[in-house]
């Protein structure tokens, strides 16, 4: 079970990433350099999208019960896994409640000066997706540290940084924001999934298994 659920998490990642970009290519009039990706929830094929994020959300939530089971008590068992299903509580939400039209997109939209109540619930859940994940890939690092696997910690550390100065260094510049919401999503939910991965190949036993008594 521990294994199923950690695969749940190895997939998150890889799966949504490509199906954002299959939609980069294929979605009429969309442009991936301008537009953020979260504008491919809109439009008549913005379900597809919409779906992405969601179900993005349930392997991420299915994926932190997997870190507890298999972490749990031990450096970051509790945190991580606390941290990792709000981030997938936070894609659900983000799916579930669209982002605003731009404009340019879907054609013919011209950008709202002020933005609606699903529009506002969106952003907010953008921006606490992307602090949560850079936290729990800061306590990541210290399940690293304490397996004395310092260059993991490193990556982890670096990682959750580049998130944050992407996220918020782009606002500025609406082309700057597109481009570097989509490298801060790559590196993110790449390294949720790198670890999940990194966690399925360890040998230890989980802390449930390893309390358990040897068959006769």
């Amino acid at each position: 079970m521990t294994r199923a659920l950690l695969i749940c998490g190895a997939i998150a990642g890889p799966l949504f990433i490509l199906v954002v970009l299959i939609q980069d290519y294929t979605r009429p009039d969309f442009d991936p350099r301008l537009f953020p990706l979260s504008q491919l929830s809109l439009g008549n094929w913005g379900w597809v999208q919409m779906t992405n994020f969601v179900v993005a959300g349930i392997l991420n939530l299915l994926y932190s019960v997997g870190l507890w089971r298999k972490l749990h008590p031990g450096p970051a068992g509790t945190w991580a896994p606390i941290l990792t299903g709000v981030y997938g509580l936070g894609l659900v939400a983000v799916g579930v409640f669209t982002t605003d039209p731009v404009t340019g997109f879907p054609p013919g939209s011209v950008a709202s000066p002020e933005p609606s109540w699903h529009g506002a619930i969106h952003a907010l859940g953008g921006l606490v997706i992307f602090v949560v994940l850079a936290v729990a890939l800061l306590v990541f690092a210290r399940l690293f540290v304490a397996r004395k696997q310092r260059w993991w910690a490193v990556y982890c550390v670096v990682t959750a940084i580049a998130m944050l100065v992407l996220f918020f260094g782009g606002f500025p510049n609406a082309v700057l924001t597109a481009r570097f919401l989509r490298l801060a999503t790559a590196l993110g939910w790449g390294a949720s999934s790198i670890i999940a991965i990194k966690l399925l190949r360890d040998p230890r036993l989980t802390p449930q298994t390893a309390c358990e008594p040897a068959p006769v």
